[in-house]
């Protein structure tokens, strides 16, 4: 049995998914070629239940001058456990593991709607889960959302992928997603920050110090804290280029 998780209503639990992930046997199928880091299309398997998967070893990662060597593995995870307590599920299913390169990044495969022009889609402003995902990378900092980085599904969700450039604890926020700047934060955006901020006081703060840095555990709490303080999408700070390249 073949497993999917598309955001629409496939049946598949988050927990089946985690399971698969973390238990499964990963078998390299492909690499993707157009991707900075050693990343590798696999299969993993526990028994008659599989699933498509990306694996990022840490093994693979390219030095980044602003970025502590072999540290993007584990942003990747940070930045799934956020999205997880968020309750947006920005990030689809990942985890930490061993595999064949070694240790690394998995992550739950998504199948996109390819009928989705990303150019146009990633300027919308009519689009909620868009407007969620630009709250998401203000609270990570992600110095790289990019409209290739947006994964649109059949089912009408929209994930986020390649997180290892986020969590640094200055401010490098980059992204497409500029059109809601300066506006007040939507209702629904600030109760999930006061919650994420209480979380972050808790469990989810340990979980993301097994991960990162102390310094940028505090540095994501006061970011939240900002975020609701202000009231506002954040705007462009004019210190750092405020949208990566290429933009797709």
């Amino acid at each position: 049995m073949a497993l999917s998780l598309d955001g629409g209503g496939s049946g598949v639990t988050l927990e089946d998914a985690l399971t698969l992930l973390r238990d499964g046997e990963l078998a390299v199928e492909g690499r993707v070629l157009d991707a900075s880091n050693a990343t590798f299309y696999c299969a993993v398997t526990v028994g008659e239940r599989s699933a498509a998967c990306v694996y990022k070893p840490v093994a693979g990662e390219r030095p980044l001058w602003d970025f502590p060597d072999g540290t993007l593995a584990e942003r990747e995870v940070a930045a799934y456990e956020v999205s997880a307590a968020t309750g947006w599920h920005v990030v689809p299913p990942t985890v930490y593991r061993d595999g064949p390169a070694g240790p690394g990044m998995v992550q739950l495969w998504i199948d996109i709607d390819d009928s989705v022009n990303i150019g146009r889609f990633m300027r919308r402003r009519d689009v909620e889960r868009l407007r969620a995902i630009s709250v998401f990378d203000a609270v990570i900092n992600n110095a790289d959302r990019k409209g290739g980085h947006l994964l649109p599904t059949s089912g009408g969700h929209v994930y986020g992928v390649d997180h290892g450039v986020s969590f640094s604890a200055e401010d490098k926020l980059r992204t497409v997603l500029w059109q809601w700047a300066g506006a007040r934060l939507p209702q629904e955006s600030r109760s999930v920050l006061a919650q994420l901020s209480e979380q972050l006081r808790g469990p989810l703060g340990n979980r993301l110090g097994e991960l990162l840095t102390q310094r940028e555990v505090r540095q994501t709490r006061l970011r939240v804290q900002r975020l609701l303080s202000d009231g506002r999408h954040p705007e462009p700070s004019g210190d750092w280029p405020a949208v990566p390249w290429p933009p797709i």
